[in-house]
């Protein structure tokens, strides 16, 4: 009796899940072509209730898109005799090809640095270095020092407050993918928060690939590298021959 007494109380103790979430894309699959100059994926749903909106703490809504992981090595250039060299390096374990975070509110007030440690939600956060060298003092520098290279090339993205809550119950956000992404799978994320706390959430796929001849060209280059080098000559005299064949026609004309 003791016993079931314990396990009701546990029951009882136990989180309902009030909230749930249930999302959509515009798409889920981006096609890499030779013209490729970027996409934008629209993501959007709902929240699902069991009762009614709770007013306090507010409903916050995250989004994130992530791509591939691989580890990275971040080099630190040393000038030396005038001339700019390698120096020290660090190896980070594993980053994302790419990594965009929405919010429908101030970072602060999204989410508490323990859930985002918890679910690795910052792009900081998203970003695995175990280790660096013991002669290396400041190894958090190369992992700055990443995620501002690939701010600049628009791979990381914070975008806060552009996710548009409407009721507690509606949103939707826009995230932009650049030209220069790889190919694979991306993980896409919505989560609710409220209080700082994750409180729901829903994972998603968007695939990445190329197609048409870039897809011909790159299995080409990975599977048979010998006749794909001899056919990269061969345009490239070919190219050259016409480029100047053409010259020589404007000259004489």
């Amino acid at each position: 009796m003791i016993r079931l007494a314990a396990l009701l109380l546990l029951i009882a103790a136990l989180p309902l899940r009030a909230e749930e979430v249930v999302m959509g894309m515009s798409r889920d699959s981006v096609n890499i072509t030779a013209d490729f100059d970027g996409s934008e994926v629209l993501i959007f749903g709902a929240v699902k209730r069991e009762a009614v909106i709770r007013p306090d703490p507010p409903l916050q809504v995250i989004v994130t898109v992530a791509g591939p992981v691989d580890p990275v090595t971040v080099w630190r250039k040393e000038r030396r005799a005038g001339i700019w060299v390698n120096a020290d390096a660090v190896e980070i374990d594993a980053a994302p090809s790419f990594y965009a975070v929405a919010t429908s509110g101030p970072w602060g007030s999204v989410i508490s640095e323990v859930e985002d440690l918890r679910h690795k939600v910052s792009i900081n956060r998203a970003i695995r270095s175990v280790g660096a060298p013991m002669t290396i003092s400041d190894s958090r520098s190369f992992t700055e020092a990443l995620i501002r290279l690939r701010e600049k090339s628009g791979l990381y993205q914070n975008l806060f407050n552009t996710v548009d809550l409407r009721e507690s119950t509606l949103f939707d956000t826009a995230i932009s993918m650049p030209a220069n992404i790889v190919e694979g799978t991306y993980q896409v994320r919505v989560l609710l928060t409220r209080g700082g706390q994750v409180v729901a959430q829903h994972t998603s796929e968007i695939g990445v690939g190329k197609v048409g001849i870039e897809r011909w060209l790159f299995n080409l280059s990975q599977r048979q590298p010998l006749v794909y080098g001899l056919l990269s000559i061969v345009l490239a005299v070919v190219a050259g021959w016409g480029a100047s064949a053409a010259f020589r026609a404007m000259r004489s004309g």
